[in-house]
């Protein structure tokens, strides 16, 4: 348990000061609960049960006034104790959200290739918030249960020391010792049974993020009942692993408790035998209620820190996660960039499976150059090679003859703008999806931007876009077509104005007007440019004066389109496949 405990102490490092004050007043509160509470009981009890009534009233009133004093006391050290340590623990929790959301952004894409979305949410959402409930419940339990024993037991001593035969009540403090072993065991099981439930949750987040991304397929194709089906499986499963820790977390305080029953019947036996003074006996029975009733929140205390560990060590996963594409320690520094672009025996794999295979390409600044090729052949890997969204295997990809993992990541992704063939925009205005482009862009220069792509007049048509360029889009654009979401997209590249463009079928959602339109626009950005077109369409390369053409990952020819008609057998195939259809 001190182990877990420490990962706790270690999240909020930052916040010592807090920590230390919680810890000091949480320890007053806990002495005087176990040792000035008791001490008050036996003083009331001895009077109460004395024969004696010589007291002064001022007496009496002095015996009186103790309990309140003492419960004011103990009020503000343990509200002020709590809300100290929640705030170092509920700042600690913000800042690991915080961190934890930076480390997504740093991650490379193989890695979300590799994980689930709903899973990832679930990561930083529920664990997290599951590390706050363990927190919360730290700083109600943590300090001052231990300072109550400690006081109750110097208690103990002090009347033992006044008391004769009082010693052999003690003998009830060997059920102590034994607690230890069922709680050991239960915050095994349920540190286990955690981890479980909090994967189990993750899957049911990822089945509802893959819902909820899907909602157009799900009714198209009548899959509305096979949807419900997995969810209530994964709600099943769910359900399951939550019983396990419920049974395990509640299984544990009826096994103290029966421990504590026995230690506290052992003590009344004893106590009566020996003739202990009601007052003095009434104490040491509060004394060890209190001991027994704080080893008890220790033991619920030891399963909420499992809980709490369990999620943290799935957050530590993610910031464990290596960032495989780096800043250099000497970067070389962008100057006056042409554009040209070379690869050089590059190969590349996700995972196990070979993507690119000893590519050897070189592409001239200004040139326009497309990428052709049957599905899954290379063509994406080898554009999303140039931004470094993955790194070579082997090789090396050269910009103006500087290896691109010499410069900075950020630096080489500001000569690079990407037009998708899906485009992402974000649940914000039109202006602000434009200007993402270049974030320190003046209105008038988006404004400009969504002129030559041909969008201005959509935006300002108050039928499409009410409030024009503040017009919101929805999540991922929903309230837009898709041909105004290309645009929108072009309009971003337009805008970031870089020397080299990656075109993934950029004309593809939009009609043939808007394509005629986008297109213009088009042939007027990527002049002096480099530009990779991934081509999905022949048609889409008929300015391009370089074609590659991959197959199964490697790249089998280039040239002209009238050099690759003539000689190339794959590319006249395709080409004809999409001539004929």
């Amino acid at each position: 348990m001190l182990s877990d405990l420490k990962i706790f102490l270690r999240l909020m490092a930052d916040h010592k000061k807090s920590v230390i004050f919680s810890i000091l007043l949480g320890s007053v509160a806990g002495l005087v609960t176990g040792g000035g509470l008791t001490n008050g009981v036996e003083r009331l009890f001895t009077i109460i049960l004395s024969e004696d009534n010589s007291l002064s009233t001022s007496q009496v009133f002095g015996v009186a006034a103790a309990f309140p004093i003492i419960f004011i006391v103990l009020g503000v050290c343990v509200f002020s104790s709590a809300y100290l340590l929640n705030y170092a623990g509920l700042a600690s929790i913000r800042d690991l959200r915080a961190k934890v959301f930076a480390r997504v952004q740093c991650l490379p894409l193989a890695y979300f290739q590799a994980s689930k979305t709903g899973d990832l949410i679930s990561r930083i959402t529920a664990d997290t918030a599951a590390l706050q409930q363990t927190l919360t419940f730290i700083a109600r339990n943590v300090l001052t249960q231990p300072a109550t024993i400690i006081g109750a037991v110097f208690y103990l001593y002090w009347v033992a020391a006044n008391n004769e035969g009082v010693y052999k009540i003690y003998l009830c403090l060997i059920a102590l010792p034994i607690v230890i072993f069922p709680i050991r065991n239960f915050t095994r099981k349920i540190e286990r049974k955690a981890r479980k439930q909090q994967e189990d949750l993750g899957e049911l987040t990822n089945n509802l993020a893959q819902n909820l991304s899907a909602t157009r397929e799900i009714r198209a194709f009548n899959l509305q009942e096979r949807e419900n089906s997995r969810f209530a499986s994964r709600l099943a499963e769910l359900f399951i692993s939550q019983m396990k820790v419920v049974k395990y977390q509640f299984g544990l305080s009826p096994v103290v408790e029966f421990c504590s029953s026995i230690g506290l019947s052992i003590a009344f036996i004893i106590g009566y035998y020996n003739g202990v003074p009601g007052g003095v006996f009434t104490s040491i029975f509060l004394a060890l209620y209190l001991t027994y009733s704080a080893v008890k929140k220790l033991g619920t205390f030891a399963s909420e820190l499992s809980k709490g560990v369990a999620s943290y060590q799935r957050i530590e996963e993610i910031l464990a996660s290596p960032v495989d594409i780096d800043d250099p320690d000497q970067p070389i520094e962008f100057d006056n960039i042409q554009g040209e672009i070379e690869f050089r025996n590059v190969s590349f794999s996700y995972g196990d499976t070979i993507a690119l295979k000893s590519a050897d390409a070189r592409i001239q600044k200004g040139d326009i150059c497309a990428l052709v090729g049957p599905s899954g052949a290379g063509k994406s890997t080898f554009a999303n090679l140039v931004p470094r969204f993955y790194d070579v295997s082997h090789g090396g990809i050269y910009i103006d003859g500087h290896d691109i993992r010499h410069f900075r990541v950020d630096e080489l992704r500001n000569q690079i703008a990407v037009v998708s063939q899906e485009p992402v925009l974000f649940d914000d205005t039109i202006l602000e999806n434009i200007r993402l482009g270049r974030q320190d862009a003046t209105d008038e220069e988006v404004r400009e931007a969504a002129r030559q792509a041909f969008a201005h007049d959509f935006i300002t048509d108050t039928s499409n876009c009410p409030n024009g360029y503040d017009t919101l889009v929805g999540e991922r654009g929903a309230r837009l077509s898709g041909g105004q979401k290309q645009r929108i997209a072009i309009a971003r590249a337009i805008l970031r104005d870089a020397p080299i463009l990656i075109l993934d079928e950029a004309t593809s959602a939009l009609d043939s007007e808007s394509e005629s339109k986008v297109q213009a626009a088009l042939d007027k950005l990527v002049s002096g440019k480099t530009v990779l077109v991934i081509a999905h369409r022949f048609s889409t390369i008929k300015n391009a004066n370089k074609i590659l053409v991959f197959n199964d990952g490697e790249i089998a020819d280039s040239g002209s389109h009238q050099e690759l008609f003539e000689r190339c057998p794959l590319y006249q195939t395709l080409y004809n496949q999409q001539l004929s259809s």
